[in-house]
């Protein structure tokens, strides 16, 4: 990512619909997965109490999930990029975040509750090595949560301006990432859905157009607020099919803009 995809970032994820009902989606598997604790309204102190969770947010960028997260968590954001981590500090001083590489920078892995890895895989050249080093470096009975792009029609100039390396086609290849490893695989599922449609649409489009939607070569453009508020609910919504998917209640959806990943190391 470069700066103009960052400064979109930074001004977009706390108000934007995408940010929004994604962290939301992620905030329900999380709360199944690892129950916040008693204190999670207070204020997060410098030193924080042992029995709240702890996650390493890898590829954290400008921060947004980490500090959200944070609220109820204990949360540590790792971003390898000078703006990233500039975009973060900056912004929300009282989180803890690590210049670095995860997992050779990150010693406080191997105690980890779970691992996110949030938009972060398509950005990376050897994805499956990377997925393996983590794996190898988390202790038994945590938890990796993956959230990526999915399906190749839809790469656009969107992905181009990100620096993507690819979108994930298929259930299928994106289980390649974890094949050999010792883990249970707990949820695998497309997510968004319901705006596969509309994404798809607009994805045309802006190859026929030769450009973006939104600002820094992103799709990401803040809709009127009553439009903004409705995609919100609209896509977060999908988090009561991928809970009860992850319950084996039910099943997940079979095609979607996204895919999410959640697995526990034996």
């Amino acid at each position: 990512m470069q700066l103009a995809q960052f400064e979109a970032h930074a001004g977009m994820e706390e108000r934007h619909w995408w940010f929004l009902g994604r962290r939301l989606i992620l905030q329900t598997l999380l709360h199944e997965l690892l129950p916040p604790s008693p204190d999670r309204g207070r204020e997060r102190p410098l030193l924080v109490p042992a029995e709240r969770p702890l996650l390493i947010d890898v590829g954290s960028g400008t921060g947004g999930l980490t500090e959200f997260l944070s609220r109820e968590y204990t949360v540590i954001g790792v971003e390898p990029t000078a703006d990233g981590i500039e975009f973060s500090r900056k912004r929300f001083p009282h989180c803890t975040y690590i210049h670095g590489y995860a997992p050779q920078d990150v010693p406080q892995l191997r105690e980890a509750d779970a691992v996110l890895l949030i938009e972060v895989l398509e950005h990376v050249e050897k994805d499956v090595e990377l997925v393996h080093a983590l794996i190898d470096a988390m202790k038994p009975g945590a938890y990796l949560m993956m959230l990526a792009p999915a399906d190749m029609s839809l790469w656009g100039p969107h992905d181009d301006a990100f620096e993507h390396f690819r979108r994930y086609d298929g259930i299928e290849g994106f289980r390649k990432l974890w094949s050999g490893t010792s883990v249970d695989e707990l949820l695998v599922s497309h997510c968004m859905r319901r705006l596969y449609p509309v994404v798809k649409w607009m994805r045309r489009l802006s190859k026929l157009r030769g450009k973006s939607w939104g600002k820094g070569g992103t799709d990401i453009e803040i809709p009127m607020a009553p439009v903004n508020a409705f995609l919100r609910w609209f896509y977060s919504g999908e988090a009561k099919v991928l809970l009860r998917a992850l319950r084996h209640e039910g099943k997940g959806y079979a095609k979607g803009v996204s895919v999410v990943g959640v697995l526990r190391k034996k």
